[in-house]
């Protein structure tokens, strides 16, 4: 019985971990786009305002600072994720005092002050979970996390748009919903300080005082690199390709505005190319020792690289659809605020909580390798959907009516029509995403090593999140250059390599179920 019990509030903190990891994604990711979209942004730009989910792209690179350090009073992991919540609420207090139209740069600044911060609160979510959980906990455990997760955006990604809509919703500004998230956020770093198992410290060598010095010399010197490479795209390398690319603009069908853009995302591939081995010069020259160990470490695995390939692959296709999912239901399709947040952002994230719980039992019976295949394949499947919608449009297929209510905390003020498409592509792209994801998190955790797991888990969830942040954009481009339909029927060959890939890799995966 004490074994059970201690399993059970294992189960229960990861689930109200992910619920935290959850709430500030969507509040730089799909709310914000929503908020966007309703003060009239153009597609394209609001593409190019996801880069501001760079930070969790390379939150690996200062990961390796929370395995070395931790802060007083609160032990192993607690400290960090205290110190990390109550910065995040602080911030999202202040992007709700921002203008997005009249002052978008200054906007865009604080969503990457935003994004920093949550991805560091991943970083010593992800490395807590993996610290806690025993390795036969880990399917259930990564379904419960990603359980919490999408409660956590049906919340600030789905109730948010009820809450938004004049009409129907509450009528709340999205001002007021930011400053309620950071209210939120508080809560949660009261939960971080009183509630959680305390770690034990993993076997590690001893922390000299030359290792410690390397390891902040060496996190200051990745900055500085990084820095370095952006200020060298900024004022070079953007000049230049504008005016490489300008001759193949002569006669071109494209507006201005999408000429730019493309030559903004060339630049940003190339800003990229000078970046990262940059960066990675500067972490040896500073023997950045925590990071360099880890990766090592994890590089020392058979497969390691091509392991690193298949993260990236797996979710792209998903993460293409995804990319541009609320302004395609908003702006191109015209659905209502209110029916959005209904069915994609409550009924949709209930979905995907079912298909996560569903994908975490089937593993039970399937093993890494089988739940990783059939899962993608069902992810791939339900981009179709999306074409299909597109091509169709709305009112092909009998829908329902959601009556009026009012929870307090949500209501809807009129009876609201839902469309029976929409309800059907959504649900099958819900549930299908559930289960990916409960396999691909198991997955991740089954490639840590203890002694380094926030840096490895870091590096993992960063390739992971290389689809979500670095698609969008290039679909905000792709979408306004080739249409909806075209740009649905690419997101779903996008899938195709991952699985190639996995049927590559399958005794690779399946010598990590033991």
């Amino acid at each position: 019985m004490p074994q059970r019990a201690a399993a059970l509030q294992r189960f229960a903190v990861v689930t109200v971990l992910g619920f935290a990891s959850g709430l500030p994604l969507a509040l730089t990711g799909q709310a914000m786009q929503a908020w966007l979209s309703m003060e009239g942004l153009d597609v394209a730009t609001i593409g190019f305002l996801s880069l501001v989910g760079l930070p969790y792209t390379f939150k690996f690179l200062w990961a390796p600072l929370m395995d070395r350090f931790d802060l007083p009073w609160l032990g192993r992991r607690r400290g960090w994720l205290v110190a990390t919540q109550l910065l995040l609420a602080l911030l999202l207090f202040f992007l709700a005092g921002i203008s997005p139209k009249g002052a978008t740069q200054a906007f865009a600044l604080l969503a990457v002050a935003v994004a920093f911060m949550s991805a560091s609160q991943d970083v010593v979510i992800d490395a807590y979970r993996t610290d806690l959980l025993p390795g036969p906990e880990r399917g259930l455990g990564a379904s419960l996390a990603v359980a919490g997760y999408r409660l956590a955006m049906i919340l600030s990604g789905g109730i948010a748009l009820i809450w938004t809509d004049a009409q129907q919703g509450s009528g709340w500004s999205w001002p007021e919903v930011y400053r309620f998230m950071a209210g939120l956020m508080v809560a949660a770093a009261a939960v971080s300080a009183t509630l959680l198992p305390k770690l034990a410290a993993p076997p590690a060598a001893p922390a000299t005082g030359a290792s410690i010095r390397h390891d902040l010399q060496g996190f200051v010197a990745v900055v500085v690199a990084v820095v370095a490479g952006y200020l060298l795209t900024d004022q070079a390398v953007a000049p230049a390709v504008r005016a490489l690319m300008a001759p193949l603009w002569q006669g071109s069908v494209l507006g201005a505005n999408l000429q730019g853009r493309w030559a903004d995302l060339v630049s940003l591939l190339v800003g990229i190319g000078i970046s990262l081995p940059l960066a990675a010069w500067a972490a040896r020259r500073a023997k950045f020792e925590t990071l360099l160990s880890g990766l090592s470490n994890y590089f020392s695995q058979p497969g390691a690289a091509a392991f690193l390939l298949f993260i990236v692959l797996y979710k792209l296709g998903d993460a293409f659809a995804g990319s541009l999912m609320t302004p395609f239901l908003l702006k191109s399709m015209a659905y209502s605020p209110a029916e959005v947040g209904v069915v994609n952002k409550v009924i949709g994230l209930w979905l995907t909580i079912g298909g996560a719980l569903v994908g975490g039992a089937l593993m039970l019976k399937l093993g890494l390798w089988r739940a990783l295949m059939l899962f993608g394949i069902f992810q791939m499947a339900s981009n179709l959907g999306f074409w299909w919608l597109a091509v169709s449009g709305k009112g092909l297929m009998p829908g329902l009516v959601i009556p009026a209510f009012d929870w307090t905390i949500v209501k809807l003020a009129a009876p609201t029509p839902v469309d029976g498409g929409l309800l059907m592509v959504i649900a099958f792209e819900n549930l299908s995403g559930g289960m990916g994801t409960a396999a691909f998190l198991a997955f991740l955790m089954g490639l840590c090593n203890r002694r380094f797991t926030a840096t490895q888990f870091a590096l993992l969830s960063a390739f992971a999140s290389v689809g979500r942040v670095w698609v969008g954009p290039l679909a905000g481009v792709l979408a306004e250059s080739i249409g909806w339909p075209a740009f649905f029927i690419v997101s779903t060959v996008a899938a195709l390599p991952a699985l190639a890939m996995l049927w590559w890799l399958r005794d690779s995966v399946r010598a990590l179920e033991t």
